[in-house]
């Protein structure tokens, strides 16, 4: 299911990347994305978005009024677009593969680090230059403490998985022995 959503928002993202590059505003674009994706998957919203009685003249004076001065012309009609196409639910998965698309155009990679002990700041940004040394890209890192990992770090960047754990290798040693 969530590889259809993905093949779905992929042209509104694509188009939406498109306009927001070409008139130089694609951190204004990733800022109303976000909140029109915050928008939809607020519980109190959840409902009324899915609801397919709810009137979508009601829905879109709804979406418009919520959103307010964060939205500008463009982003009222990509809202008024969705609506009359039935997809406004999929503004969570547009707003994602527009930042992906901004991060590739950027050359950012996003990079998420789980450990067995808290990273301190150090050593992300050594993570990070390593990574970037490697990947040619600016590497921006989150982390997260996992103790079940043992030791070691799990490294997630894009479709990249580096499994450095404990845990990881006892794994892979687990399979090599047919265990």
């Amino acid at each position: 299911m969530a590889a259809d959503l993905t093949t779905i928002a992929r042209p509104y993202a694509e188009a939406v990347f498109r306009r927001a590059d070409e008139t130089a505003m694609l951190d204004q674009w990733s800022d109303m994305l976000e909140l029109l994706a915050a928008i939809v998957i607020e519980p109190s919203m959840v409902g009324v978005v899915a609801n397919p009685l709810f009137d979508p003249a009601d829905l879109t004076n709804l979406m418009l009024d919520i959103g307010g001065d964060h939205l500008n012309e463009e982003g009222a009609n990509l809202v008024k677009l969705l609506i009359r196409n039935g997809r406004l639910t999929l503004l969570p998965e547009i707003s994602r593969l527009f930042d992906v698309l901004k991060a590739e155009k950027d050359r950012m990679l996003k990079v998420h680090v789980i450990s067995a002990y808290a990273l301190k700041p150090a050593q992300e940004k050594q993570l990070a230059e390593a990574l970037k040394s490697k990947l040619g890209r600016e590497v921006s890192i989150t982390s997260e403490k996992d103790p079940n990992l043992i030791g070691g770090v799990h490294i997630r960047a894009g479709d990249m998985v580096i499994d450095g754990s404990v845990r990881g290798r006892l794994q892979q040693l687990a399979n090599q022995l047919g265990i």
